[in-house]
């Protein structure tokens, strides 16, 4: 009788073991599923957020049958592959240079992103210092490289100009919340002065215009009064750089986003274009 007892409690402890055997592999087999599945979903985001890119390049021609889309922010949603892609196109030459624009115009941004003003003079000749050849420190304030060493920072003023606008980060006086904010209205790409048919309303206020009646003649049409006097011409192509972001929804929490700036080909007349920033990923919503 014992060792019956003895083989059935075995034979218990084998079945429970397998069991749990049985239910881990069940489990592990699960997650790796809806791992696969949200790896799918994401690589399907990825490309239709591309797909969306394409589009907006493509809606920037001229077109008899449609519209072209405009090129200053004003967000756009198409439909493709069952989701809705949310779509916005800058156009480059509607931000402030960072190489071209004189201190004024860097200052009046900084002060339209109600920096006080102590600060925003600062900094913007930290940038005038950054990007001039000289270490000779701006006359209303400015940081140079002896200013960089005496906060303790590893470099100095490039004394050079702004290869890319993540540069800002390295100023001195400048923090992340300020950089969040002024990166998306400056460029590398630009002219000396912003062309008012793409700017945002700090750009614009920047300029010294009334941003809401500048955006309010914008959104009437492209061949709407801007300054006035004279009609603006068509605003939909600029000098073939933009600033897309490219937004595609999965589910009710997480969408993929894809922002980039590419120079179109030929003014936007060709099918093909050239990446010089390029960043996607998820973000919740």
């Amino acid at each position: 009788m014992r060792s019956r007892g003895a083989a059935l409690v075995l034979v218990l402890w084998v079945v429970a073991l397998l069991a749990a055997t049985i239910g881990t592999f069940a489990l592990t087999a699960k997650v790796e599923y809806l791992q696969g599945r949200v790896l799918a979903q994401m690589a399907a985001g990825q490309q239709t957020a591309r797909a969306g890119l394409e589009y907006a390049l493509s809606r920037l021609r001229p077109d008899p049958l449609r519209p072209a889309w405009q090129a200053d922010g004003r967000p756009y949603r198409w439909q493709f592959d069952g989701r809705t892609v949310e779509l916005r196109i800058v156009a480059e030459t509607g931000k402030v240079d960072l190489n071209l624009a004189e201190r004024p115009l860097l200052e009046g941004l900084l002060r339209a992103l109600a920096v006080e003003p102590a600060r925003a003079s600062q900094l913007a000749g930290a940038m005038v210092d950054w990007r001039d050849r000289d270490e000779l420190l701006q006359p209303a304030g400015g940081a140079e490289s002896g200013d960089y060493a005496a906060a303790g920072l590893p470099y100095g003023a490039k004394n050079a100009p702004f290869e890319t606008v993540g540069e800002l980060q390295l100023l001195l006086g400048m923090d992340a919340a300020l950089y969040t904010r002024l990166a998306p209205l400056v460029t590398v790409f630009g002219t000396p002065q912003p062309d008012v048919r793409f700017t945002a309303a700090p750009v614009l206020t920047a300029m010294g215009l009334d941003a809401a009646q500048v955006i309010a003649a914008r959104e009437r049409g492209p061949m709407a009064v801007i300054d006035g006097t004279s009609p603006a011409p068509p605003a939909s192509a600029g000098n073939g750089t933009y600033s897309i972001d490219s937004r595609v929804q999965l589910g009710s929490e997480r969408q993929v986003v894809l922002r980039a700036v590419v120079r179109a080909g030929s003014g936007a007349g060709t099918g093909g274009y050239t990446v010089i920033r390029w960043e996607q990923g998820a973000a919740a919503r």
